[in-house]
């Protein structure tokens, strides 16, 4: 691996921890240019690209050790926010190649869940020598890598049919692998491990399986919650690199305490420990991976040959003749600052002057490319070294832009969805979906997606999940009342009575009668359920008042 990618010093600071910048005066520079305008409201213009006018909002400049800052205008070209440090080189080449690798994770997840759909194709690698060099990296390692025919046809398969996504692996490698191993280290697990996440998600922080695993280490709601990982409306930490890589070092450590045996913990991370006991069992109490293997999810059976073939490529890439793109800077130097308030990835773009994809790349835990506020919670937002002072400078400034700009909006922001303001909602005969979402002020998509819900229809009885955003008061019987009253007069003048037809139901039947309703039917006919008999003859009013 050494031969193979030398990082350059700079990174240690990948996701390095964070300094939390802004949460005191003296940690901003102060080597503002001079401006005589020291507690004085002043008028700062941003241009709207969408009309080339410049917009003059009222912002309070912010005063430290007598220099003010605040955001000055870039004419027609956007916003210019001033700074004490030039502006930075960016090379879009690295940004670009991480783009590309992250649509590897479902060319990767076919090979493992595929394992023996490889063919052996010419290559230059003799058994022999094969056999010599996994003896050489057996040594190096506490897994037990030991030749046999499968994990040859699999490391062969990856050499031709898989060659390019295996260089395109070598180079994105380069901006994760820092921080995986520094995360292994301190837990002491193998740093060999971080080849797992190259299996698990192609190095894609917003990774996605079908049946739910995200990251790039694909944990799963329940498991993900179990390590730390929250969920949100805005937030999923399972896309976190740092947060994610803390966790999944936790999981595999408390999977090698049980097992004793790095290959076998690598087994229960994809299929779970009961498969993994189960397998054991069931070949008679083998505990060599490759004695129980035949006994495994068809995954999971696939799951290890692949992280041995790739631990092998990469050590092994220089002899095999495999090229990738060498990072002078392995990836961006970062820090992070905490977000006081709510904004999103579009403002900070236009006013920190970084694209949007950057932002995304930086911080992939965001889901909806918001960063909310919320009390009691800190959210920290990522971004280069040579941006954060810009951020820091004019934090005031800009909160008051976003603020301005998002209460400008015809449709606010959806508000963040707390788990205790949940209720639970019995489906009445009459109800569906538009009427739910409407009174209790939520969309019918969210309601949608809380429940699981593939279509719109609904069954009497069901129970909804529902997080709302409006109280909603259920109408007093004085009301109920007055409908009833003003349904009589309103059919005073005509039929009283309706027979029910064939197709009939009592929310038809509503709509026919201005001022009736479901409740009105049920109470003037003494009915329970919802069946109708074609035939019977119905009440629509309170005939006995």
């Amino acid at each position: 691996m050494n031969q193979i990618i030398k990082t350059a010093a700079c990174a240690a600071l990948l996701f390095s921890a964070p300094l939390m910048y802004g949460q005191e005066q003296d940690s901003v520079g102060v080597n503002q240019p001079k401006i005589a305008t020291k507690g004085i409201e002043a008028t700062t213009q941003i241009s709207d690209s969408s009309t080339s006018k410049m917009v003059d909002l009222k912002i309070p400049k912010k005063t430290i050790d007598g220099n003010a800052v605040s955001l000055g205008s870039a004419g027609d070209k956007g916003f210019l926010l001033k700074d004490m440090e030039e502006a930075r080189n960016y090379d879009s080449l690295w940004l670009k190649e991480l783009h590309q690798s992250a649509q590897l994770f479902s060319e990767m997840l076919l090979e493992v869940q595929n394992p023996d759909a490889e063919e052996i194709t010419m290559v230059d690698l003799p058994t022999d020598t094969l056999k010599a060099r996994l003896a050489v990296l057996n040594e190096k390692t506490p897994f037990n890598i030991s030749y046999n025919s499968s994990l040859e046809s699999v490391i062969k398969s990856f050499l031709t049919r898989k060659k390019d996504l295996m260089q395109r692996m070598l180079t994105a490698s380069q901006f994760y692998f820092p921080l995986f191993e520094q995360e292994l280290d301190n837990q002491d697990i193998p740093l060999e491990i971080k080849y797992l996440a190259i299996v698990e998600s192609a190095l894609n922080p917003r990774a996605r399986s079908r049946v739910g695993a995200k990251g790039l280490w694909q944990f799963m709601y329940g498991t993900g919650k179990m390590y730390g990982l929250k969920v949100s409306s805005y937030v999923d930490e399972r896309h976190d690199p740092i947060l994610a890589t803390k966790a999944a070092s936790k999981y595999l450590s408390k999977l090698h305490d049980i097992f004793d045996d790095w290959d076998l913990a690598l087994a229960a991370y994809n299929s779970g420990p009961g498969n993994v006991n189960k397998a054991i069992r069931r070949s008679g109490g083998y505990k060599n991976y490759w004695n129980i293997r035949r006994n495994l999810p068809r995954e999971t059976a696939g799951y290890l040959p692949a992280f041995l073939a790739t631990m092998y490529i990469f050590e092994y890439a220089e002899e095999h003749g495999l090229q990738y793109k060498k990072a002078e800077r392995p990836y961006f130097e970062t820090d992070t600052v905490h977000v006081k308030n709510l904004i999103t990835f579009d403002q900070i773009s236009k006013l920190v002057d970084i694209s949007v994809e950057e932002l995304e790349m930086l911080n992939p835990a965001y889901k909806l490319n918001i960063i909310p506020k919320v009390k009691g919670k800190n959210y920290a937002l990522r971004l280069p070294v040579t941006k954060i002072g810009k951020f820091v400078s004019n934090e005031e400034a800009i909160y008051a832009f976003a603020k301005k700009e998002l209460d400008s909006l015809e449709k606010p922001l959806p508000q963040f969805v707390e788990t205790k303001n949940q209720i639970r909602y019995k489906v009445r005969s009459g109800d569906y979906l538009g009427r739910i979402a409407e009174r209790y002020g939520v969309g019918v998509s969210q309601i949608k997606r809380w429940n699981g819900l593939r279509s719109n229809n609904l069954r009497v009885g069901q129970r909804l999940t529902i997080f709302p955003r409006k109280p909603y008061a259920p109408k007093k019987t004085v009301a109920q009342t007055k409908t009833s009253k003003s349904a009589s007069g309103a059919l005073a003048a005509g039929s009283k009575v309706h027979t029910v037809q064939e197709g009939d139901s009592l929310w038809t039947i509503s709509r026919k009668y201005p001022g009736v309703s479901i409740e009105n039917l049920r109470e003037w006919n003494g009915l329970s359920g919802n069946n109708l008999k074609p035939g019977t003859k119905l009440k629509l009013c309170d005939c006995s008042s």
